[in-house]
């Protein structure tokens, strides 16, 4: 059961604002200026550092990167969201999806190694600029005792963390799990690496038209940071202490590609037997999906095959947008902050739309939601592809009272 959300957002870091500017058709992108870099269109969050030495004190923010400050503070969120759950340090769990780590930590380190020599660079370069720094943080300030562990797969991690958080619950390893994931990648060598490897978009079109999920003149992602996590807890727990229950993750799967080093397959053969395979393990079938969430990240190549994919999984015809239309790709976040995005859509019945969807440009006809609009659905599936071919799916069921 998910009984807790928290999201630190270009759109907002509250599950309220979040939620309304997403339905409004808001955009968080902007124009930015990276050291060395050309000015590029990104998804920034505002006020990061600022909440963190707000919420956890000036000496505990100092020992995080930024990504580490994004993912305490949208776990914190979430817990106070869940309430009063009365799970044990011991018994409480976090896996958290990131890419790369303490990226910000790592840039610093390597500025102070340039300009001053290897002994004044910082002993803490190393424990927060490692991939597992938002976890640990995450484990550090809210006294997580049990299982913790980082999923690394692509742009599939945050979603490949929600699932590997299921499982954690379903083992009866933990009974109350933290989960998503993290990013802050907006730094000079990663924006450099990927405009290089042509993943990102070069338009000249104003800052909130960047990003085109399945558009025709789509030429690539806009990048961004954030973080998204949900409170998974164990059915009976939830509902033995009351507990506002928001959906529930019943099924998950990955599957990988296992071909070109960041192009998906084609034919979304893969994503399409992830998708089939989080339907079986939920014990639902095509018939039963209101909402889809795409991964669609603007990019030519994706965008075609996961219509491809949703085609092969029986989807074609269901409700689907792109929401990073709006809240940009926040990489190994991206999977948590689109979880959240379909918890609202079932917790809230309204299906929030792709923007900047003028002229779709797939080979597959897909039943994309262009404006909000309210909903009565049961089921939805958010999709997360990563480079690598790494493909994940999660399904999810609305909780209807007394269900």
């Amino acid at each position: 059961m998910v009984t807790g959300i928290g999201i630190v957002s270009p759109l907002g870091s509250s599950a309220d604002s979040f939620w309304s500017a997403l339905l409004a058709g808001a955009s968080g992108a902007q124009r930015i200026v990276i050291e060395g870099l050309p000015e590029l269109t990104a998804f920034p969050v505002e006020g990061v550092d600022d909440a963190a030495r707000s919420r956890f004190g000036q000496r505990e923010a100092r020992r995080m990167d930024r990504a580490g400050r994004l993912a305490a503070l949208a776990a914190a969120s979430a817990l106070e969201d869940a309430g009063g759950h009365g799970v044990s340090a011991e018994r409480t769990g976090a896996v958290i999806g990131c890419v790369h780590g303490g990226a910000q930590t790592l840039h610093e380190g390597e500025q102070t190694l340039a300009a001053r020599g290897p002994a004044r660079v910082s002993p803490l370069t190393i424990p927060l600029g490692l991939t597992n720094a938002p976890v640990a943080a995450v484990a550090r300030t809210l006294d997580v005792r049990g299982p913790t562990a980082v999923t690394g797969t692509a742009c599939a991690a945050g979603t490949d963390a929600i699932g590997a958080g299921l499982q954690l619950i379903r083992n009866g390893w933990a009974d109350l799990v933290l989960a998503g994931g993290a990013e802050a990648p907006l730094t000079p060598l990663l924006v450099a690496g990927y405009r290089q490897l042509g993943a990102l978009s070069t338009t000249d079109r104003p800052s909130p038209e960047a990003s085109r999920p399945f558009d025709a003149e789509r030429d690539g992602f806009v990048i961004g940071e954030g973080a998204g996590i949900l409170v998974l807890e164990e059915r009976e727990h939830a509902l033995a202490r009351g507990a506002r229950i928001h959906a529930e993750v019943s099924g998950n799967a990955s599957t990988c590609d296992a071909g070109h080093l960041t192009d998906p397959d084609p034919a979304g053969t893969g994503a399409a037997r992830a998708i089939a395979l989080a339907l079986a393990d939920a014990q639902l079938t095509p018939a039963d999906v209101g909402y889809i969430n795409a991964h669609a990240t603007s990019t030519p190549a994706g965008d075609r095959a996961e219509a491809r994919a949703l085609a092969a999984a029986g989807l074609a015809q269901t409700p689907v947008s792109a929401t990073k239309s709006a809240h940009g790709h926040a990489l190994g976040a991206a999977g948590g902050i689109e979880a959240v995005v379909t918890v609202l859509a079932l917790a809230r019945q309204a299906l929030p739309p792709t923007l900047n969807l003028e002229r779709p440009d797939t080979d597959i006809v897909l039943a994309h939601v262009r404006t909000a609009r309210p909903a009565d659905i049961d089921v939805a599936i958010s999709n997360s592809f990563g480079f690598g071919g790494h493909n994940a799916c999660l399904a999810l069921r609305a909780h209807r009272t007394g269900g």
